[in-house]
């Protein structure tokens, strides 16, 4: 197959419709939802490709996203995941989930109006038993008191063994809510981010 058919095929599986500017969209979150948004800025193609770099896509069946907002992260996953794999993206603001629904036609993402803290029922409600891979960009240091270690204890259970939380972040604060459920915690941080940002990615034994 030539690489412009290819080209094509690939933009007409991830068309989008008329869902407007995503940096309007992305601001109005911010401005409504300040506390669960973690920037104005969406994140770099640097900070993407390093965050999802260890995921293993051929035994990755579900993913799940915390705080996607305008499908920055979003776009990128179901471009590495398989054919038959699923993505739920859960946020609690429902002007998001809407612009997901409008921003992608892909069937295998499910956009769902949600708090993080209740990712075992929500995955159980899509018909799964755990996620393979957890994505966060959520602002774990400015979530309300009690909020952040009831996430990362709720993901370290819905996690499969093997699988693994991913969290970007502008500051390290997460990694003390990830400590007493994950024994190895990688990190890094990238430079070619505005802000840069803490990487963190939480592996279950």
């Amino acid at each position: 197959m030539s690489a412009s058919l290819e080209e094509a095929r690939t933009n007409r599986r991830f068309a989008r419709k008329g869902s407007g500017n995503p940096l309007w969209h992305f601001l109005r979150g911010f401005i409504k939802h300040p506390v669960m948004v973690g920037s104005i800025i969406p994140s770099s193609r640097a900070t993407i490709d390093k965050m999802l770099a260890p995921v293993d896509w051929a035994n990755c069946k579900l993913f799940v996203e915390y705080g996607p907002g305008v499908g920055t992260f979003t776009e990128h996953v179901l471009r590495r995941m398989a054919p038959d794999a699923t993505l739920i993206a859960i946020d609690t603001n429902p002007d998001f989930i809407r612009y997901l629904r409008g921003k992608f036609t892909d069937n295998r993402l499910f956009p769902v109006t949600g708090s993080a803290a209740d990712v075992r029922q929500i995955i159980a409600d899509c018909g799964f038993e755990h996620a393979d891979y957890v994505l966060s960009g959520l602002p774990f240091s400015t979530l309300p008191a009690g909020i952040g270690p009831k996430i990362a204890e709720e993901t370290h259970k819905a996690l499969r063994p093997g699988g693994a939380f991913l969290v970007y972040q502008f500051k390290a604060k997460v990694r003390d809510f990830m400590a007493p459920h994950f024994e190895r915690i990688d990190k890094g941080f990238e430079w070619a981010n505005v802000p840069p940002c803490h990487l963190f990615w939480g592996w279950k034994d």
